[in-house]
């Protein structure tokens, strides 16, 4: 066994996990449902956060041309992973009991650390490049990253449900943009 195929089974063990957690969440919605109130932003950056936990997996394929691995490198990228997992295992409440479950609620009790925590994955991605790879992402990966930081900053700074809303839209669409033009295809 290589370095990399050691050192991505418990990268892909927490990735999974974080996919376990949203799926988890989607089962509380579905099997709690007649005390569920749906708030569709809650529900879109769940798939937003399923759809990234994805893609980070596929696009992990590519380290395996790293050839010199340093305790250093492989904490940056264990740090965006375990980053991801606590996103999604905050995107939706726990379902247990009999209360009624709220996910607007939910959303904007815990917005400053769901924001905070995607804040620190797009740092430990840009991170990992240059701790790994000793350079910058691609300058089309850091355009992307310099606008989910923007969007990621305005949520912080923002409680406005409008542009909460909007902003859950505006990432989807430019987190499927990044997929399609940065990672279509194993390289």
């Amino acid at each position: 066994m290589d370095e990399f195929n050691y050192l991505s089974v418990l990268l892909s063990l927490i990735i999974g996990l974080a996919i376990t957690q949203i799926l988890k969440g989607y089962r509380g919605i579905v099997l709690a449902r007649r005390r569920v109130r749906l708030y569709w932003p809650s529900v879109l950056w769940s798939a937003s956060l399923l759809l990234l936990n994805v893609q980070s997996w596929w696009a992990s394929f590519d380290l395996r041309e790293v050839r010199v691995w340093t305790f250093a490198g492989f904490a940056t990228l264990l740090a965006q992973t375990i980053f991801q997992y606590m996103l999604a295992a905050i995107v939706f409440p726990d379902f247990f009991g009999d209360e009624a479950v709220d996910l607007r609620a939910h959303y904007f009790a815990h917005v400053r650390a769901f924001f905070g925590l995607a804040a620190l994955v797009l740092a430990a991605s840009v991170a990992k490049d240059l701790v790994i790879g000793g350079t910058w992402p691609r300058p089309l990966d850091l355009v992307f990253h310099a606008v989910f930081a923007t969007m990621l900053a305005i949520a912080l700074l923002t409680r406005s449900e409008f542009v909460h809303k909007a902003i859950a839209l505006i990432v989807a669409v430019l987190l499927c943009a990044y997929i399609v033009e940065l990672f279509a295809q194993l390289r």
